[in-house]
């Protein structure tokens, strides 16, 4: 009988909140070879050595090898599928096969599988991987804000030191960013903004979340797509040109997904 044994632990960062690593572990028996085992568990012999640091093919009855690892992320509020692909050194393609993505739409709370990859070969691709990122990027038209801010982020930021003169001067302008959103309608949500407004007891409300720095909260705006709202959160994604719109359910935030659109300050 195949011994197959599972070992759990808990990785934890301050950037972004992680559920536990799940290392599928394999005992060798008598007769096995890697190439037997790779076949068995749908991987190759090349990435059970390199998960196991084996210098050669060698290997040894009760020998115990590591057959994968994965973690699973939880989406956060401002999240894109490029973002965290950077974020965990995989591409896109490969995070829509592990988690069997049609599109690059995904919604807050969705739990996403990232499997642990051979960095050697990822790097050994750069062109590849920043092409595919860009393509991404391009089918949304994303404005490129956190890595050219100089560029994108207009006048509004800098008027933001002086909030008394931001209501006359930024009146009737406008800016283009990108626009994710987001629901109230999910598992250990307050739904109360960092305005204090209950999204809750007001699911309908129009607000968006935004960077004070570009969009001082309070502000009157209207976004295309979407209408007059006010801006009335925050979120730790939501840096530079960035908006969150909320949404009274998660299928109206599916349906909405990355797009890129034009904010009116009206006062």
């Amino acid at each position: 009988m195949r011994k197959f044994l599972v070992s759990v632990g808990f990785v934890t960062t301050s950037f972004f909140f992680v559920l536990p690593i799940s290392a599928a572990e394999y005992e060798v028996e008598k007769g096995d070879s890697l190439w037997d085992i790779a076949q068995e568990h749908n991987t190759t012999v090349a990435d059970l050595k390199e998960i196991n640091k084996l210098d050669s093919d060698l290997i040894f009855p009760k020998q115990i090898l590591e057959i994968d690892r994965e973690i699973t992320y939880n989406v956060e509020r401002g999240d894109s599928l490029s973002e965290i692909a950077v974020e965990h050194d995989v591409t896109v393609s490969d995070l829509k096969e592990w988690n069997n993505l049609e599109t690059d739409l995904i919604i807050i709370d969705e739990k996403l599988t990232i499997k642990e990859v051979d960095k050697d070969k990822s790097e050994a691709s750069p062109e590849e991987e920043t092409q595919e990122v860009n393509q991404t990027e391009e089918a949304q038209e994303v404005n490129k804000t956190e890595e050219t801010p100089e560029a994108s982020e207009p006048k509004i930021e800098k008027q933001s030191n002086t909030p008394s003169e931001d209501s006359s001067e930024q009146s009737g302008e406008t800016i283009s960013v990108t626009a994710t959103a987001y629901t109230a309608e999910c598992d250990g949500c307050s739904g109360v903004t960092a305005t204090g407004i209950d999204l809750l007891e007001n699911r309908n409300m129009k607000v968006i979340a935004v960077d004070p720095s570009v969009i001082p909260l309070g502000t009157r705006v209207h976004v295309e797509g979407y209408g007059e709202a006010i801006a009335g959160d925050t979120g730790g994604a939501i840096k530079g040109n960035k908006i969150d719109i909320h949404v009274p359910t998660k299928d109206e935030a599916y349906e909405w997904g990355v797009r890129s659109v034009d904010v009116t300050i009206l006062d």
